[in-house]
């Protein structure tokens, strides 16, 4: 079947696409293939009493479906060229935040209205932060909750789904081009289209390598980040969300010059299962109805690691950590603060002990049997530095959820449309290696749709 578009990806970056495509051409005829379910059907079955952990479902409901990994995320669209990928390096700066406005903009009209718009600017925990050695990034983060960031892409979705041809647990298989555009083998069959945009998210990274590898196009080695979730009594870092919500602190290590940096924080919120290819991590939700908060506060602490020569595998590296996890505690594995300074690996007694209710049924252990000593001591020096101002950081009771591992993409070679070396072959958001975040990948989305038709 022959369509002048072809979206491979019903994340962000698709989405954002396929909407702005239409918007500007209605005539357009587009089809998005979508290895996951439609958003009403994306559902984890844990639900902590007959099913506790991952069941290793074919397709992560978590992971893969309308929206993308961000659907059940906490709906955090982070406007900064400080963090969440290199897109500025591509189209410039203020076209970058310009296009991340232009998606808070949408979001809003789609049922975010009414959510709070926060920012650092002009914080005075920032001064506090440097006189400890900590630096807090500039953003302005809209926060929607995995609540309301549910109903905004449920919104989107009814929108386009009379303009655009969606087709759902339908994974591609081979991109290959042809003498008018490119063809897409897939589970429902093969599809033409004279453009094709691939968004396959941080799920479809080795995916994408055979694409790359197939298809002759150039990439190199990104980084993979390895740390743990800290769980820990809301009210301690409440004096930094109230203001900020979503603070981004990074630390540089005095043992070994190692950067750290706080990534992904929930005010109230829940920790959860994450399954990526097969593995299961960790990973933290939050939401803004009230009745939907808990008494803790989680966020990852990580530390990121690029290879060169002569090993290259970044996410090869992150994921034999976190099959060591698995292997030892079943899947996720906790640890009270003070059981890993003390030495000793955490117990269900001591957990049940902890003033610290754990959000997330994980296996009790030993993170220092999993995670590498220079990226666990990096972490260590992270918390005591965070505990200076936020004190309450570094008690005993704080739990550690491990491992978390965020895998990025080896990062594609692109121009600044981020169309590859084949002509009408686009790759964006987090597959392409160059976004980490939900607003860069959306504008991504944005950016290509209109190059297309500006080209067409």
């Amino acid at each position: 079947m022959q369509y002048d578009v072809l979206i491979i990806g019903a994340g962000p970056g698709g989405i954002f696409s396929a909407y702005e495509l239409t918007r500007l051409d209605p005539s357009k005829h587009i089809l998005v293939l979508e290895a996951g379910y439609p958003l009403s059907k994306r559902k984890c079955p844990i639900d902590g009493k007959k099913i506790k952990s991952c069941i290793g479902c074919k397709s992560c409901s978590i992971m893969n479906g309308f929206g993308g990994a961000g659907a059940f995320s906490d709906g955090k669209y982070n406007i900064t060229n400080q963090f969440g990928g290199t897109l500025y390096e591509y189209i410039g700066k203020q076209e970058a935040l310009d296009l991340m406005h232009y998606v808070d903009e949408i979001n809003l009209r789609y049922g975010g209205e009414g959510t709070k718009l926060y920012s650092t600017a002009n914080s005075a925990i920032k001064k506090q932060c440097i006189q400890h050695g900590l630096h807090l990034l500039d953003a302005s983060v809209r926060h929607l909750g995995t609540d309301i960031n549910y109903v905004v892409l449920e919104n989107l979705y009814n929108d386009l789904k009379d303009k655009v041809e969606f087709r759902f647990s339908c994974a591609a298989h081979k991109v290959e081009k042809t003498e008018n555009g490119y063809r897409v083998t897939t589970d429902d069959g093969v599809f033409e289209a004279e453009k094709c945009i691939i968004s396959a998210g941080r799920s479809g990274s080795k995916w994408m390598e055979t694409v790359c590898k197939d298809l002759n196009i150039k990439t190199k080695s990104n980084r993979v980040d390895i740390g743990v979730r800290v769980e820990l009594p809301a009210n301690v870092f409440s004096h930094l969300t109230d203001e900020l919500y979503e603070s981004k602190i990074v630390y540089r290590t005095q043992k070994y010059g190692d950067l750290v940096r706080t990534f992904c924080m929930n005010p109230k919120g829940a920790v959860v299962n994450e399954n990526t290819n097969g593995i299961v991590t960790v990973n933290g939700h939050s939401y803004e109805d009230p009745a939907k908060q808990t008494e803790n506060t989680n966020f990852a602490l990580l530390v990121a690691k690029t290879f060169s020569e002569p090993f290259k595998d970044s996410n090869g590296y992150g994921e034999s950590i976190a099959r060591l996890s698995n292997m030892l505690g079943g899947g996720v594995m906790v640890q009270r603060f003070g059981d890993l300074i003390q030495g000793r690996r955490s117990t269900p007694d001591r957990i049940r002990q902890s003033f610290t209710t754990p959000t997330l049924n994980a296996t009790p252990g030993d993170l220092s049997l999993v995670i590498p000593k220079r990226i666990l001591d990096g972490i260590i020096e992270m918390i005591y530095a965070l505990d200076k101002v936020a004190p309450g950081t570094a008690n005993i009771d704080t739990l550690l959820y491990g491992v978390e591992v965020k895998f990025y993409n080896m990062e594609v070679a692109l121009n600044e449309n981020l169309e590859t070396c084949h002509e009408g072959l686009f790759v964006i958001g987090d597959c392409s290696g160059i976004t980490h975040s939900l607003s860069h990948a959306s504008a991504s989305g944005v950016h290509v749709a209109r190059h297309i038709l500006k080209n067409a």
